[in-house]
């Protein structure tokens, strides 16, 4: 069997990556923006959640490179940061599907 070793730094960045996806209201919001970006407003309509939470959960969303954000006017329109991320939650979503 292989052995993977690293670094305690970067033991704790994937430690918290999948600390950030521990959440349901974050899970929610990252299967919200998998078919396209989306502003706070909608975000928080599609969800039945506040703008406040939402607002609050996008930036620890942010704070962990999961999502990104594009300024149009006035408003911030936010996606998926990379192909990774969507990646990781299919993948997870997967594995607690299966039977």
């Amino acid at each position: 069997m292989n052995s993977i070793s690293i670094a305690r730094s970067i033991a704790t960045d994937l430690a918290n990556l999948f600390s950030a996806l521990s959440d349901a209201s974050r899970v929610r919001i990252i299967a919200a923006l998998l078919e396209n970006e989306l502003s706070v407003g909608v975000l928080a309509e599609k969800l039945d959640m506040s703008e406040s939470a939402v607002s609050h959960q996008l930036q620890g969303l942010r704070h962990m490179r999961l999502i990104r954000g594009r300024r149009e006017g006035r408003q911030i329109f936010y996606s998926l940061a990379d192909d990774h991320v969507e990646q990781l939650f299919r993948m997870g979503l997967d594995h607690v599907r299966q039977d």
